[in-house]
């Protein structure tokens, strides 16, 4: 099996990491703390965070069933890991990445910024994975094929066999952003992740787990690939604060909440075909449905007019005539019913 660290740039394999103060720390009965200029005075956050996440790394791999060197924890959500992909991998001005589209827009942002030339393939009708078409568009210099699934803003899942069909034919790596896989019933690729070492799954607690204001995702991957993570990223990316509330909630667990998310999408998905402005309703497999209107910039600003903020994405490829709506409270869900139903 080859080794996906074919795949990484020169220099990357050749850094030294930054070493923090608490690198060269063993262990043992230390009581003054004189190794890393900071405040002696404690006010809870004087000191510096675990580099390494520790604690949380060990509280996740319980969670997820994945071993701790195989994890990466980010700030910012996936956006740090998405980010890092393209500097680890990624020689710029030379190599090229490949992303379905629609998707989401960060996958493009972090290309332009890491001077990466980011081939997009629609995707088939129906919102259907273009396999095919995603080989093809591949040459000598592509690093990287980004799969979105659940995909942002269409909000379909793909199925885990046509993924690692991919990551088997691919020339690279092959990242599946997993940021809505709570709430799909299609599985996540986790469970293959041993089978693909050039596979890399991000995940996140913004969503399912509502904790999208303290910014903290993850990147599971082969052994070599998460160390080089951690090698690539800036010593302290992750506070003490959020480590600690991200282990709290993780113990009082987040089934209840996505049960009844799910509950309110097969409510709407009811619902929302029966309003005379709506004209599709596309399957969701996320927390949110694209839906094709009448008259999406008139529905958008009566929506916001009226109080009810979401995501216009008619000038989109791909998503012409749609709007994205996230599945909010029952009482939220409600009053976006309402409204959409009094709209003339």
């Amino acid at each position: 099996m080859n080794s996906p660290l074919r795949y990484v740039r020169p220099n990357i394999l050749a850094l030294r990491p930054y070493s923090t103060a608490r690198d060269e720390f063993e262990g043992g009965n230390i009581s003054v703390w004189l190794d890393a200029n900071e405040s002696p005075y404690d006010n809870g956050v004087n000191r510096y965070p675990d580099p390494h996440q520790k604690l949380l790394k060990a509280r996740i791999s319980r969670l997820k069933g994945i071993a701790e060197d195989q994890i990466f924890v980010g700030g910012a959500g996936s956006d740090e890991a998405i980010d890092l992909v393209f500097r680890i991998f990624c020689e710029p001005g030379i190599d090229n990445a490949i992303a379905i589209t629609p998707s989401y827009g960060v996958y493009q942002v972090a290309a332009a910024t890491n001077n990466v030339e980011l081939r997009e393939v629609p995707l088939a009708e129906g919102y259907a994975l273009p396999a095919e078409a995603l080989l093809a568009a591949a040459d000598a210099h592509t690093k990287l094929l980004w799969i979105c699934s659940p995909n942002n803003p269409t909000g379909n899942a793909f199925d885990i066999a046509r993924l690692e069909q991919l990551a088997d034919a691919f020339g690279g790596m092959v990242i599946v952003d997993e940021a809505y896989v709570d709430f799909s019933p299609k599985g996540s690729m986790l469970s293959v992740l041993h089978r693909h070492p050039n596979l890399i799954v991000l995940q996140t607690f913004s969503k399912a787990w509502g904790m999208a204001g303290l910014r903290l995702g993850m990147a599971f991957a082969a052994p070599e690939i998460a160390a080089l993570f951690g090698r690539v990223k800036y010593p302290y990316n992750v506070n003490g604060p959020t480590q600690a509330e991200v282990m709290r909630r993780i113990d009082m667990g987040a089934e209840s909440a996505i049960r009844e998310i799910c509950a309110q999408r097969s409510m709407l998905a009811e619902a929302l075909p029966q309003v005379p402005c709506v004209q599709q309703v596309f399957p969701s497999d996320a927390n949110f449905f694209l839906v094709r209107v009448n008259d999406p910039d008139g529905v958008y600003a009566y929506l916001t007019e009226h109080g009810v903020i979401v995501r216009n994405r008619h000038r989109i490829f791909g998503c012409a005539g749609c709007l994205r709506l996230t599945i909010g409270t029952p009482e939220e869900n409600r009053r976006l019913l309402q409204l959409l139903n009094d709209y003339q």
